[in-house]
Order: structure tokens, then sequence, then C-alpha cells
């Protein structure tokens, strides 16, 4: 394995890690009584909103060699930066109902414009 992939996988070990060891002192403060039921849900989903949005900006960051793969990873860097961003904007602050189906819907929009962009990029390549 190579350096990069290895820092890559510790990192993404490092934000798992750092979930779980939010998600259970946000249980600890909730049987404490310091924090509402509801808050220790918001803590932990808007934590994993902003995963998805550093995620995202890391995306563009790996070299291909490509024209065609940059500007793919491009849009789907921005799609999934923003789309995470939005997911924990919602749990942080709308109600718990609404932040569910509009951060959901903005996880899936994010995703739906990442395929749609690779699909459009593709069929371009190969009419040229």
């Amino acid at each position: 394995m190579n350096r990069d992939k290895k820092r890559d996988l510790i990192l993404s070990l490092g934000w798992a890690g750092g979930i779980l060891a939010l998600a259970l002192a946000a249980s600890l403060a909730r049987k404490a009584g310091y924090i509402e039921p509801d808050t220790s849900v918001r803590i932990v989903i808007a934590t994993i909103g902003l995963m998805v949005a550093w995620q995202g900006n890391r995306i563009p960051k790996a070299f291909v060699p490509s024209a065609c793969a940059r500007q793919a990873k491009r849009i789907a860097g921005w799609s999934m930066a923003l789309s995470g961003l939005i997911y924990a904007g919602f749990y942080a602050f709308a109600p718990l109902h609404v932040a569910f189906v509009y951060g959901c819907g903005a996880i899936v929009a994010g995703i739906a414009v990442t395929m749609i962009a690779c699909l459009s990029l593709r069929l371009r390549q190969r009419a040229a």
C-alpha cells in the first residue's frame, strides 16, 4: 500500500473513531441529563454531514491524468461537499422530520448531479 492510500485510510479511520467517540459522549451526556435526546441525534448526524462535505472536498485533490476525469472529479467534489453541508445544516437547525426529508434529499441530489454529469461527460467523450 502506498503512502497516500495509507494516509487516506488513517484519516478515514480517524473520522470513524471521532464520530464513534462523539456518539458515545453525546449518549453519556444525554443519560446524565445534560442534553436532550434530540440534541444528541443532531450532533452525531450533523457530524456525519460534515464528514461527507470533507470527503467531497478531498475528491478533486487526487491526481488523475485525464482531463475528462479531472472535470468529473471537480463536479463530484463540489456536489458532495455542498450536499454534505446542506445535510449538516438541516440537521443542526431544522426540525428533525424536516431535516430527514430535506437532508437526505440533498445527499440524493448530490449523487444524482454527479451521476448525470459523469454520464454527460462520457457521452460527449464518445461523440468526439
